[in-house]
């Protein structure tokens, strides 16, 4: 656990003269400023911390200095400039005490948030072994943001930098990890990721109140909120809670006695909403407004899986968010996100109703905020596990936008997205943007195609690839109106590009499931 540095400047000292003492205060700094630091090249470093008002700061690093005092709140930030990638470094930050942040490097910063997918550790993903042993790379480093709530926008949060290593990388963030680790080997640079993430937890809570209250779709979350808070009465709470145990237990015991299973889940504690990480802003107030303004390129985000049920809604949820985080950072950093990937059930019907569809086109409408981007991962899902164990190539996917769009290299950044749709002699004809060199199938013939005519009702098709488009139709359907792809909570699908990167799940109707 990390804690703010405090260089010891205290002292006191007993004379002879009653009354007398001298006490120096310490400058500190949020805990993200420690040993081991990545620091995000190419870009002004905005360094802050406290000390006493009034109190003369100086920040130095690289030959350089930057100078200030602490204003009347205690609070002091300076400005470096841009630094180019490289290190290690020490940076000094002298007051009424000095404070030197050693092994400090400098090159590519991503924060990487979001629920369990992307808490999930390098130990329990796929090829541990393997990955363990070969994970040696020193210049990237991982700062796990420590799991806490707050009422109210935190100044500052606990965490620590740790250097990758065969010994340290199981507990690294697989997604953040697999990220990283692409990058820092097509980029030669290292690699900082900020690990703040939390399993099971929606996006409500890592977005502020503010953002939320200011948002008409968004406005009856927070007033429901507050509501159960006003309405919250702990002692009521664990009456009730010891009832439903004692009578859990009851049931428990009896089905015991008669060697029948017993499959009824225990009832939990109850929890104060105001503490709760499933509670709106809790998690932003602890774990994410304490790291800004600390330099970053950008962000990848791994959930969803959470907001399934309210599927619709989320795609805003996900603007505001987006839109709150740049805000505090003071720019349009790049925020990439994972579609969710194929889980449950096999697809039976042409299509299926259920959160997961829906929740992976708003994240395909979500493309539409600039400087955003996607990783589709509809074929590397577990039917039977919510937490797929290749984190590999979820890493990858998210790699290849940000070598694509943001550092300029020649790699295609995703799988192919639906363009548009075009009527041609009873059949429709699918174009796409990312075509990676081409179309192709893994397989013998396309899967996952139904189309529709205006009744509504979704068949099987046929399609094939022609040139960069695919053609879609049926028999049965003579005036079809509308396709889906793919469109269930665990499609069978087989399109991808040359890149072998599978295309993302589309529907061209915005007709109700």
């Amino acid at each position: 656990m990390c804690k703010p540095h405090r260089v010891l400047g205290l002292v006191f000292v007993i004379l002879a003269l009653p009354f007398f003492s001298v006490a120096w205060a310490e400058v500190k700094l949020p805990a993200v400023f420690s040993d081991h630091m990545v620091l995000q090249c190419d870009m002004p470093v905005t360094v802050w911390g406290w000390a006493d008002p009034g109190e003369k700061v100086v920040v130095a690093i690289a030959g350089q200095t930057a100078a200030t005092q602490a204003g009347a709140d205690g609070k002091w930030q300076v400005k470096l400039e841009a630094l180019k990638p490289g290190g290690p470094l020490a940076m000094t930050i002298k007051g009424n005490n000095t404070i030197e942040i050693k092994d400090v490097l400098v090159g590519e910063v991503w924060l990487c948030s979001g629920q369990s997918n992307m808490a999930w550790s390098v130990a329990a993903s796929a090829n541990f072994a393997e990955e363990q042993k070969a994970a040696n790379y020193p210049q990237i480093r991982m700062f796990k943001v420590a799991n806490k709530t707050a009422a109210q926008p935190q100044s500052d949060c606990q965490g620590q930098w740790v250097v990758c290593s065969p010994e340290t990388v199981g507990g690294f963030s697989a997604a953040g990890y697999f990220f990283g680790r692409e990058l820092h080997q097509q980029l030669k640079v290292p690699v900082g990721l900020i690990n703040s993430s939390w399993g099971g937890t929606p996006i409500r809570a890592w977005t502020s109140i503010v953002a939320q209250e200011n948002t008409p779709e968004l406005k009856h979350i927070i007033d429901n909120f507050n509501k159960s808070l006003a309405g919250f009465d702990m002692q009521k709470a664990q009456q009730a809670y010891k009832k439903q145990l004692e009578q859990w237990e009851k049931e428990a015991a009896e089905a015991k006695a008669a060697g029948k299973p017993f499959q009824k889940r225990k009832p939990n504690p109850p929890q104060d909403p105001n503490a709760s990480p499933h509670s709106p802003g809790r998690l932003y107030n602890a774990m994410i407004a304490p790291l800004a303004p600390f330099g970053i390129r950008g962000a990848i985000w791994y959930q969803g899986e959470s907001d399934a049920g309210n599927a619709p809604l989320y795609g805003t949820q996900l603007r505001v968010m987006i839109e709150n985080w740049r805000k505090d950072w003071g720019g349009q950093f790049a925020f990439l996100f994972v579609q969710l990937p194929n889980f449950m059930a096999p697809q039976k019907e042409p299509s299926e109703t259920g959160g997961w569809p829906l929740i992976r086109e708003q994240f395909l409408k979500s493309l539409a905020i600039p400087n955003t981007g996607m990783a589709v991962t509809i074929d590397i899902g577990e039917a039977n596990d919510i937490h797929p164990k290749n984190k590999q190539d979820v890493g990858k996917r998210l790699a290849y936008w940000a070598l694509a769009k943001i550092y300029g290299k020649d790699v295609v950044a995703c799988g192919p997205l639906y363009k548009a749709m075009t009527k041609r002699d009873g059949q429709i004809v699918i174009s796409f943007d990312h075509l990676g060199g081409g179309l192709v199938i893994k397989g013998d013939k396309l899967k996952g195609f139904a189309i529709a005519g205006d009744d509504r009702k979704f068949v099987w098709a046929d399609a094939r690839i022609e040139g960069d488009t695919v053609v879609v139709s049926s028999p049965d359907v003579k005036n079809p109106v509308a396709v889906r792809y793919a469109w269930a909570n665990n499609p069978e699908c087989n399109l991808y590009n040359k890149a072998g990167l599978p295309a993302s799940p589309f529907r061209t109707d915005d007709w109700e499931q």
